[in-house]
C-alpha cells in the first residue's frame, strides 16, 4: 500500500514540475520586416575612410591597406549585421559591429555575449577564419560574411 502511494505522490509531483517549467522568457518575437528580410547579395560593400594621415593607401606585410572599411550589411533572419574594420600598420587593429539584431532582449542577452568573442577572435586570428558563437548561429554567420567583405576591401 505504501508503495502504491508513494508512487501516486512521485508521479503527481512530475507532472506538477513538468507543467510548472517554462521553457521561454514569455516575450513575443516580432516577424522579421521585408526589408530586412531580403537576401544579402543586395548589399554593396564600400570602404567609410581610406586610413587617415600618413599611413593611407600603404600596404604592409598581411596585405591590408591602412584604413576603416564598413563590410557589407548582411540581412539574417533575426535583423541586419555589419562589421566596420580598422587596419593600422598592416594588421587588423579594431573591428565594431555597427548593426547586430536587438529587437527585444533575448537578441541583446545573445548578443552580449556573442559579439565581444567574435571581436576577440578576429584580432587574435586576423583573418575571417574563426569559429562561430555557439547559441548565436545567426549573429556569427551574418559577422562572418560582413567580417570578409571589409577584409576583401583592405586587401584591394
Amino acid at each position: 500500500m505504501k508503495k502504491i502511494i508513494y508512487s501516486i505522490l512521485a508521479t503527481l509531483s512530475g507532472l506538477v514540475l513538468l507543467f510548472s517549467y517554462r521553457t521561454s522568457l514569455g516575450e513575443e518575437i516580432s516577424p522579421v520586416p521585408a526589408d530586412v528580410a531580403a537576401p544579402a547579395a543586395e548589399s554593396t560593400p564600400t570602404p567609410t575612410d581610406q586610413g587617415t594621415g600618413g599611413t593611407s593607401g600603404t600596404t604592409r606585410g598581411s596585405g591590408l591597406v591602412d584604413g576603416t572599411y564598413a563590410g557589407q550589411s548582411v540581412r539574417t533572419r533575426f535583423g541586419p549585421v555589419q562589421v566596420s574594420l580598422t587596419v593600422s600598420g598592416g594588421a587588423i587593429s579594431a573591428v565594431d559591429v555597427v548593426q547586430y539584431p536587438d529587437a527585444n532582449s533575448r537578441d541583446r542577452q545573445i548578443n552580449e555575449r556573442a559579439i565581444p568573442q567574435l571581436v576577440s577572435e578576429t584580432l587574435d586570428a586576423q583573418s575571417a577564419d574563426i569559429h562561430m558563437v555557439s547559441g548565436a548561429t545567426y549573429t556569427s554567420d551574418g559577422y562572418l560574411q560582413s567580417l570578409q567583405s571589409a577584409i576583401d576591401q583592405a586587401q584591394s
